[in-house]
């Protein structure tokens, strides 16, 4: 049961990373208004929200196996990682609840800076607070693992991270292909209606 380590904490470590990396898209597009940026914050926070999902599954597994709970919510590292979810878990129905694409980008970009900003302050919080049963995983250097299973760790680290960033190059290349699509059948459209609308004008 050990090895679910393997899997939960590298997806945990980049679904944090993922909403910083939000929030910094979004600061890139309150200064530019370039719709680009505000696209790319988008997506890094929602693969970043399912990788959050995967984390407090398997670390849910992980409790049930090593304290026989599910969950305990006297443990802060538990809990502040379950607020960062359910704060991000706002971040969609925010943003498709504004029609204008001007303001919900904007709004959207607003909220992926703050909740980012408060990522690494809530980590840092609960890093300083007294632990209860939750390991810290790097409160010495290296992790206070033997140098084979932290190296095992570095490879599955670096397998989830790029395993995100071929997901957001996927779903960014994705998502270019379906809006040059619209605006190519909007052209196709009004072509077609234009000598429509030439036929059926009046003659003089």
């Amino acid at each position: 049961m050990q090895k679910i380590f393997y899997v939960h904490v590298p997806i945990g470590i980049v679904a944090l990373a993922g909403f910083v990396a939000g929030g910094v898209f979004a600061v890139q597009h309150l200064r530019t208004r370039d719709p680009r940026h505000d696209l790319r914050s988008y997506v890094a926070i929602h693969i970043a929200i399912v990788l959050a999902l995967g984390t407090l599954v398997t670390g849910s597994i992980w409790a049930k196996a090593s304290w026989g709970s599910w969950w305990v919510w006297q443990e802060p590292m538990l809990v502040s990682f379950l607020i960062v979810f359910l704060l991000y878990a706002c971040y969609t129905p925010l943003r498709f609840s504004i029609e204008d694409r001007e303001r919900q980008a904007r709004y959207a970009s607003v909220f992926a800076i703050v909740a980012g900003a408060f990522v690494p302050l809530n980590f840092a919080a609960v890093r300083m607070a007294e632990a209860y049963i939750h390991p810290r995983t790097f409160a010495t250097t290296g992790g206070g693992m033997p140098g084979d299973m932290f190296l095992t760790f570095l490879v599955a680290l670096a397998g989830v991270g790029l395993l995100f960033v071929t997901l957001w190059k996927y779903e960014m290349a994705s998502k270019n292909a379906t809006f040059k699509l619209r605006a190519l059948r909007r052209t196709l459209a009004g072509e077609e209606l234009a000598p429509a609308r030439r036929s059926a004008a009046p003659t003089l």
